[in-house]
């Protein structure tokens, strides 16, 4: 069992006060880029409900200092893009949210919500690029890069992007059924893989990566991959559709392999777990796991699905 020690929480969205309003709640999804001086963490955040009780979800960041993670240096203006205009795919969210450093640009890949009406969303996934190292982003175009399909219809999310052995790996979750649970519907998706020479044009694997551990009907969400020790080590979260309003209810998962397709699932190894009492005691959820300084971390979400920010752990030996 790998064993993580957590540190406390990271951000906090009520422990900064002049905060614009764009960003009033929640820290969702965080994923690093690490520059020379700081590590950037990028994470979702919502505006107050409109006049119909409806969320939107731009992204943000905050700049930490490389040798104490505790220290926020920088924070962001603004939105580091815009929401989709009218109509389109990403109208009304632009998040989760990961990036990949190419040559002199940033390029990220993220979720775009659009709403409906016999369910609450759909999804799919877009790519944008930044020229001013991070601090904004412009789309490649209005449509996702990674639409739903004839054969994956609905819900195309959680895209994170990697770089292994010279070609593009865009871990991401596609729907497989609405559930209904207590007369709301609950989704259930899984993990997949989608590969590319360019970043851009996708060859998807068409099958799901990552074995039912939980329930049959699972939502798997947040595929995080690193390599380490000779093996590719995936940490996910996931909850079971019809008890989503039960407490605890989400967590996290683990699974590993050589090759990036085949993948064991091993939850017992994950080594972490809800705290007992506290921002973290109802879930813990889309981890992302990086390295820094030989040390190896995970950025995680608490309660609510991160309405209270989200913490770090940091990993006492190695991923093996």
């Amino acid at each position: 069992m790998f064993d993580w020690i957590k540190k406390g929480r990271i951000y906090t969205p009520d422990n900064h006060p002049n905060r614009p309003e764009w960003m009033l709640g929640f820290a969702q999804a965080p994923f690093t880029l690490q520059l020379e001086d700081r590590i950037r963490v990028y994470f979702g955040c919502r505006p107050p409900r409109d006049t119909n009780g409806q969320y939107v979800t731009y992204t943000a960041y905050i700049d930490l200092d490389k040798n104490d993670l505790h220290t926020i240096l920088d924070m962001s203006k603004e939105p580091v893009m815009r929401l989709g205009d009218k109509g389109t795919f990403d109208e009304f969210g632009t998040y989760p949210f990961s990036v990949l450093e190419n040559d002199n640009e940033i390029w990220a890949y993220y979720a775009g919500w659009t709403r409906c009406d016999s369910v609450p969303f759909n999804v799919g996934v877009g790519m944008a690029k930044s020229h001013d190292g991070g601090i904004s982003f412009t789309r490649v175009g209005k449509g996702p890069v990674l639409p739903y399909t004839a054969d994956e219809p609905f819900t195309i999310s959680g895209p994170k992007i990697k770089k292994f052995n010279g070609q593009y790996h865009l871990f991401y979750i596609a729907g497989k059924k609405w559930i209904m649970s207590n007369g709301r519907p609950e989704i259930s998706h899984k993990i997949r893989l989608a590969t590319s020479s360019d970043g851009i044009h996708w060859n998807k694997i068409n099958r799901d990566i990552i074995p039912n551990g939980w329930d049959e009907n699972e939502a798997q969400a947040s595929p995080d991959v690193i390599y380490v020790n000779g093996k590719y080590h995936m940490f996910f979260c996931g909850w079971v559709p019809s008890s989503f309003r039960e407490k605890p209810n989400r967590k996290i998962g683990y699974a590993y392999s050589t090759d990036l397709i085949h993948w064991v699932r091993a939850d017992e190894k994950v080594g972490i777990y809800p705290s007992e009492t506290g921002w973290d005691s109802e879930m813990i959820a889309y981890p992302h796991v990086f390295q820094l300084n030989n040390k190896t971390y995970m950025f995680y979400l608490g309660n609510e699905v991160g309405r209270y920010g989200f913490g770090l752990a940091e990993l006492n030996g190695e991923l093996i």
